[in-house]
């Protein structure tokens, strides 16, 4: 027997909670594990703490197949365990992961300095994104295009000015760089809630949502994530110092992540997020 939450059940399709019992048991008899502990959940997962054949701990994620899901197995098998949490084993029919077991009661969002913490998501990335991406993942050049489009359609539904025109100024600086998407192996979701301490290195990320493009697209999660506004120039700078990016590139993408979230929320029936909104005034006209 499994434990799943009702919080996972109340954000899940009712066919994906329903199959839960039955596919833990499978995994657990075919991986030959034993459940190590109670279970764990985040929005999209349920998380077995489990004990391989040789002792090993270990956790299996058991989560819904989407389009960001269905590339995690992927990513995690080029990073191999640099930067990021080590994958041990992958079904990809249904999504169903291995992987080796981190400190969940150590995240980065605990860590009392935010500046320190954001320093930690910076090195990160600049290991993470430093590998090209393999075939077959996202791309955010195809993300770029598909916004664009959609931001068009839905700006004109907001109907406070100052929001509308900042938006604009958003999709403008997208428009600028869409043309040189990038290339690099991007987490996309990497804020301090999905950095876990490990015995074999200081901090390693967890849950990827990996995408095909360019690092400065990796930034805004590291912005909005304890969100301080007086904060945000300093992140900024100092994760594209670490990383090395090219600061108006880095600016754009950056943008261009407020828009999509921005679109995202509009396209729901709400208002943009306020943070997210903060971000765009403080970064716009800020690119070096």
């Amino acid at each position: 027997m499994i434990d799943i939450p009702d919080e996972l059940i109340a954000g899940q399709r009712p066919a994906f909670v329903a199959e839960l019992p039955g596919r833990a048991a499978r995994f657990l008899d075919s991986w030959e594990l034993r459940l190590n502990g109670p279970s764990m959940y985040g929005q999209c997962a349920l998380v077995l703490p489990v004990l391989r054949a040789d002792g090993t701990p270990a956790v299996l994620k058991l989560q819904d197949i989407d389009e960001e899901t269905v590339g995690e197995p992927v990513a995690l098998r080029v990073w191999n365990g640099d930067g990021a949490v080590r994958l041990l084993e992958s079904d990809d029919d249904t999504g169903t992961l291995l992987l080796e077991r981190l400190d969940s009661k150590r995240q980065l969002a605990g860590l009392p300095d935010s500046r320190e913490a954001t320093l930690v998501i910076a090195r990160l990335l600049a290991r993470l994104t430093a590998v090209p991406a393999p075939p077959g993942l996202r791309r955010l050049g195809d993300i770029a295009a598909g916004l664009l489009d959609r931001a068009s359609a839905v700006l004109p539904r907001v109907w406070e000015p100052a929001v509308r025109r900042l938006l604009a100024d958003c999709a403008a600086a997208v428009r600028e760089v869409a043309d040189e998407p990038g290339d690099r192996l991007l987490h996309w979701d990497l804020h301090f809630e999905n950095v876990l301490a490990s015995d074999r290195a200081p901090w390693l990320a967890i849950d990827p949502k990996p995408l095909a493009g360019d690092p400065g697209f990796d930034l805004l999660p590291a912005l909005w994530n304890r969100f301080d506004a007086d904060e945000v120039r300093w992140r900024f700078d100092a994760m594209t110092e670490v990383l090395g990016l090219d600061r108006n590139r880095a600016h754009a993408w950056t943008l261009g992540r407020v828009l999509q979230n921005s679109v995202w929320q509009i396209e729901e029936g709400h208002a943009p997020v306020a943070a997210h909104l903060e971000i765009a005034r403080r970064l716009r006209g800020h690119p070096g």
